[in-house]
């Protein structure tokens, strides 16, 4: 027998079917090790045939076969096959999407504890043997006990000498590491009301793979993924639930356990290698049939999938930003292609290219226009900040804000603030020349951390003492710029000292449970206010948030994106909806100094319809997507020299296809990508607006053709920072 294999090293060069002779029982989808090179390294068995068209003395043996079931299952090698064409990388980085980095090293395994199993007290126990033959009436009475803790209890001699004597036989049992900080117990189904009814009839009967569920915040689209996810099982399927951040998982973790039960498995990056190991195998023996996660969990190791639900379809960070740079809604396509599924997009803010496939009928649009038992949405009150400074008022918090804040503490409420911005402040800035302190291997402004008195770089977590003078003029008065959310807590513990104020940014929440930790401190309302990043604006649900303050809401309209607006608007919404979600009505107050901007008249009228209407028809008028395609190739290098002649051969590569396709081509120009400098590599890039995607393999090709040791090269598609 002969396994085609492909090792698993990412290179152009070794992106082929390597062939080995093999024994009888070796299967596809089997990791193995192979010689290559002169050396032993890993790889992914692909396939099995009888006969090969090489020699055989030419074929060398598989050299060892990974003692478990076959991690990849046929689908993985369609996938790998659409996603290499794709995105032009070779074979491998695409099966490693599938399996655990760690499992893949080596570095994690299965976990074992030692187990004594009484099997008869018929043995000879000498009269001072006290701690045996007690060990052994316990053991007797019990069936099985802890290796480890009846050594502690009755000491090691003891458990082993009733073992010797055949009173008791020692297993090797393996368990699982599961995840924990996540709620238990059991819930039934909630009773739906005839909207979500109707949801889930149309997501059944229409003949669409792919379906919007387009609901205001609190409208009951969870509960729509439950029942679509209950009806998979119940038909003998599994199911994909995604979720954009990892602060999200475990909410929705609970959720799923509590209906669920030990079917569901969670995956996503907070886990420990153990925990993500044993949890990614309870999916691939079909012990588990629903996988949660966020972006990564598209590729959890699931068969005979039946439905996949991507919650706040919106979000960016459904983006990879490494290779392969895939979208998420699009491998979720090809995964739904593939097992005849269901495809459910969920979202109160669906992006406009989303929504525009579904107003056109590409997608199934699902609307839910009010929130379970007809709740109202939370009041948005407009505080002008150019008003509150012109009376003097230089904090971050608007009189409104702070009225507000004082009644819902008085009440027994709790409050969300919202700034998405870390650390203490924004910048450091040289009164004297202006110069603004920045990273040195990044081109971005360093901001100040009150708390370690330190300046870090948010790229690449560079941490600088605080200079006593500008190293540019030498001038010894330096300011701090905008605000953080270290800023923000100060000066709510300084307004009210009585508070209890929680802080969640990625600062806080770099340990493994730190996410967790807060989410149930405040869920369990031992905190009062909660200040946070973009992490606490979506999908969050405390019955006890009657307030929401959002701090600079105009910030995000400002930046030379075409996607501004509708990023401002989807961040406003949202956050928004984290108020008012039980019994009494919820508030909000956005501060801004733009309050005639008509993104925020939308937004405070929760008009999706009107600001789609109008972004829509600005994006026909500028022919940008969904009318248009950016397309963006991106060269870094750590020399300039090299990252310059590697941008002049793609940039004269996209002119030779303008000339042969001038009617593709909407806009091309090459030039340094907006920050210059990122972890010490320069960054320079080619930006062109297509008419369609016609022409993305051979500027994927370009790309591949000039990456070098010394540059890499990548594309991306519409990207979502382009920065």
């Amino acid at each position: 027998m002969f396994a085609q294999v492909i090792v698993d090293i990412a290179h152009s060069q070794t992106d082929k079917i390597f062939e080995y002779s093999c024994g009888t029982d070796l299967k596809a989808g089997s990791r193995v090790k192979v010689p290559f090179g002169g050396r032993v390294i890993d790889g992914f068995v692909v396939g099995i045939s009888e006969k090969s068209d090489f020699p055989p003395e030419k074929i060398k043996p598989v050299a060892f076969v990974y003692d478990e079931p076959p991690a990849l299952a046929e689908e993985c090698f369609s996938l790998m096959n659409g996603l290499s064409s794709r995105y032009r990388v070779p074979k491998a980085v695409c099966l490693r999407l599938f399996i655990p980095a760690e499992m893949r090293a080596g570095r994690v395994h299965e976990a074992y504890k030692k187990t004594v199993r009484f099997l008869s007290d018929d043995i000879k126990l000498s009269k001072s043997a006290k701690k045996q033959s007690e060990f052994l009436s316990v053991l007797k009475e019990a069936g099985e006990a802890d290796y480890t803790l009846s050594c502690e209890r009755y000491g090691r001699g003891a458990v082993n000498s009733v073992i010797e004597k055949g009173g008791a036989e020692l297993l090797k049992v393996r368990i699982n590491r599961t995840p924990s900080g996540y709620d238990g117990g059991v819930e039934a189904g909630k009773t739906l009301t005839p909207a979500q009814e109707g949801a889930l009839k149309s997501i059944e009967e229409h003949p669409q793979t792919v379906h919007l569920i387009h609901g205001v915040t609190g409208s009951g689209k969870t509960e729509i993924y439950l029942n679509v996810i209950s009806r998979a099982l119940a038909a003998g399927k599994t199911a994909i639930f995604l979720v954009p951040e990892i602060s999200l998982t475990p909410q929705m973790f609970s959720q799923l356990k509590r209906r669920f039960g030990d079917k569901a498995a969670i995956l996503h990056s907070g886990l420990s290698a153990g925990e993500r190991f044993d949890e990614w195998w309870r999916l691939r023996t079909g012990e588990a049939k629903i996988a949660i996660g966020a972006r990564s969990a598209i590729f959890s190791p699931l068969e005979n999938i039946g439905a996949i639900i991507i919650d706040e379809e919106h979000d960016g960070s459904y983006f990879s930003e490494s290779a392969p740079r895939y979208s998420t809604i699009e491998v979720a396509k090809m995964r739904a292609r593939y097992n005849g599924c269901k495809l459910i997009l969920g979202s109160a803010t669906p992006s406009v290219e989303t929504y525009a496939k579904a107003v056109s009928g590409e997608y199934n649009l699902i609307t839910l226009t009010e929130r379970i038992n007809g709740r109202p949405l939370p009041q948005i009150t407009i505080a002008d900040m150019r008003r509150e400074v012109k009376r003097g008022n230089n904090s971050a918090f608007s009189q409104a804000l702070r009225e507000e804040l004082s009644d819902v503490l008085q009440s027994g409420n709790q409050a969300i603030i919202f700034l998405n911005r870390r650390g203490y402040s924004h910048t450091v800035i040289c009164q004297d020349c202006g110069y603004v302190l920045k990273c040195e291997h990044c081109d971005v402004p360093l901001a100040y951390h009150s708390e370690e008195n330190c300046l870090k770089c948010h790229y690449c977590g560079a941490k600088y003492r605080l200079p006593r003078a500008c190293p540019e003029c030498g001038g010894l008065h330096l300011r701090y710029g905008g605000t953080g959310t270290q800023r923000v807590v100060s000066e709510l513990k300084a307004a009210y000292p009585s508070a209890r104020i929680l802080r969640m940014d990625v600062d806080t929440t770099s340990g493994k449970e730190g996410l967790y930790k807060i989410l149930k401190k405040f869920a369990d309302k031992e905190a009062d206010i909660l200040v946070g990043t973009q992490m606490i604006a979506k999908g969050h649900d405390f019955p006890s948030v009657t307030l929401v303050g959002i701090l600079d809401a105009d910030m995000s309209l400002h930046f030379s994106d075409y996607r501004a607006g509708e990023r401002t608007f989807q961040l406003i919404t949202q956050v928004s909806g984290r108020s008012g979600r039980a019994g009494e009505a919820g508030k909000v107050v956005l501060q801004t100094y733009s309050p005639e901007n008509y993104i925020l008249r939308y937004a405070v009228n929760y008009d999706y319809e009107g600001f789609f209407k109008n972004e829509i028809a600005l994006r026909q008028t500028t022919h940008f997507p969904p009318f248009s395609l950016i397309c963006r190739v991106m060269v870094t290098a750590e020399e300039d020299g090299a990252a310059l002649e590697a941008l002049k051969g793609v940039y004269f590569g996209c002119e030779a296809l303008r000339g042969k396709f001038p009617q593709e081509f909407i806009f091309l120009n090459k030039m340094h990508s907006p920050i210059k400098k990122i972890q010490g590599k320069v960054r320079y890039q080619v930006l062109m607006r297509l008419e369609s995607d016609r022409l993305l393999p051979e500027i994927y090709d370009l790309a591949v053709k000039y990456t070098t040791a010394k540059a890499l090269v990548y594309v991306e598609e519409n990207p979502v920072n382009l920065s």
